[in-house]
């Protein structure tokens, strides 16, 4: 344990998101905390109960409420844009981007086919791009890291505080496999960064190769969608902090339908992620997501700094193959709380140790540890069916309420 804590300890030195240090030890330590309840129930699914080998989970919209993306319909076709995998398309794309913007509004087109950036495309406002499928791949090129977003990072795309964007069917490609992302900057933009934006959409978009989170609202984003997309994380021994769709400081948005895969490489971290560390998360719902976290976290964590996290709905996800289910942590001596929490329908199962992990944890474990002032209230854990994945544990606070969950020891 001392071995490991002192490893830790050198991680987190050397990693940093925007200043705020996201401590290994505080998420090592934040795995015991205070409990009132430990639920179990018979050995047995109740005949009502979802058998574990059929589960599928409901499929979901964007909300009314959220975004509804670009809605121009006037095509432009990037000049000079050639997706073979050779040349840098860089400027062609951005050029289009901008011509599109500055019509109005439009759509920019990518047919199939590899197309290399040795820069970071901004969305501009008014704009969809999109592309043919995933055979439509828009790949970090190899004098990708000469140059850093307009924030200081590495995005493939990014929205840049546009307004009504669309990004869909089409993959990003980081290229960490081949680059070395180890770099400054690293963690303060991401491979699809939806940034202090509002009104995005983000549809069947598939990430691959990312030495960094993979898609992110971040810096205030609103009214967003994620939807029908996949990440991946691959890496083996390169990388930490490897995120699949993580919502930072951002608000009123939806992550539905999404395919995330972070246990390929040994490098993968958490799957799905609300997190705060310049500003709250609220009003977001995680549904229909199949998730399997890495070996360095979770399926999904509510990370907690100096700001709250609230509103969140947790709906009809599979998480399976992480060390832990759904749970909280705190880090940088957060004080923010947690209110109104819904975790309802979800299936957990066949959990696993990971990199960090001797042991596989808990289902679900909401809880605060010896935070302090910090609290976590009006929160339910329904109706959630776990099997070969532990237990489920919910602090104590006003409002917190476990119920009707089915969890069963092995998946038969």
């Amino acid at each position: 344990m001392h071995r490991m804590i002192d490893y830790l300890l050198r991680l987190g030195k050397q990693n940093r998101v925007r200043g705020a240090q996201r401590s290994y030890v505080i998420r090592l330590l934040s795995f015991f905390p205070l409990v009132v309840a430990l639920q179990t129930v018979p050995s047995s699914f109740p005949s009502t109960a979802v058998h574990a080998l059929s589960f599928s989970s409901t499929t979901y919209t964007c909300s009314v409420s959220n975004a509804t993306g670009a809605t121009a319909t006037r095509t432009f076709t990037p000049a000079n844009a050639t997706p073979n995998d050779a040349t840098d398309d860089f400027t062609a794309i951005q050029t289009a981007i901008n011509h599109a913007s500055n019509a109005g509004g439009g759509i920019v087109t990518l047919p199939a086919g590899t197309f290399l950036t040795n820069g970071h495309l901004q969305m501009k406002s008014n704009v969809k791009l999109q592309g043919s499928g995933q055979q439509t791949i828009i790949k970090a090129g190899p004098k990708f890291l000469s140059t850093k977003g307009p924030y200081g990072g590495y995005p493939v795309i990014t929205t840049a505080r546009a307004q009504n964007v669309t990004i869909a069917n089409l993959t990003a490609d980081q290229s960490g496999d081949r680059l070395n992302g180890n770099v400054s900057g690293r963690l303060t933009e991401y491979l699809v960064d939806l940034h202090g934006s509002t009104n995005v959409v983000v549809d069947r978009v598939s990430t691959r190769n990312p030495f960094t989170y993979s898609i992110v609202a971040s810096a205030g984003t609103t009214k967003f969608c994620i939807n029908n997309s996949s990440t991946q994380a691959t890496s083996v021994g390169k990388y930490n902090q490897l995120d699949g769709i993580h919502v930072l400081d951002s608000n009123t948005g939806d992550v539905i339908n999404n395919t995330v895969d972070q246990r390929i490489g040994e490098d993968g971290d958490d799957g799905l992620v609300a997190h705060t560390i310049g500003g709250p998360v609220h009003d977001v719902r995680y549904a229909g997501n199949k998730v399997r976290g890495g070996h360095r976290g979770h399926g999904m964590q509510i990370a907690v700094g100096n700001f709250s996290i609230y509103r969140i709905k947790v709906l009809d996800n599979e998480f399976w193959g992480s060390p832990f289910g759904i749970r909280t942590g705190y880090y940088d001596n957060g004080t923010g709380d947690v209110d109104h929490i819904t975790i309802s329908k979800n299936y957990i199962h066949n959990l696993k140790r990971g990199h960090f992990f001797s042991k596989r944890g808990t289902a679900i474990d909401i809880g605060f540890g010896n935070r302090g002032s910090s609290t976590i209230t009006n929160t339910s854990i329904t109706n959630n069916l776990v099997c070969n994945a532990g237990v489920i544990k919910l602090a104590p606070g006003q409002g917190n309420v476990m119920s009707n969950n089915t969890i069963r020891q092995r998946c038969s």
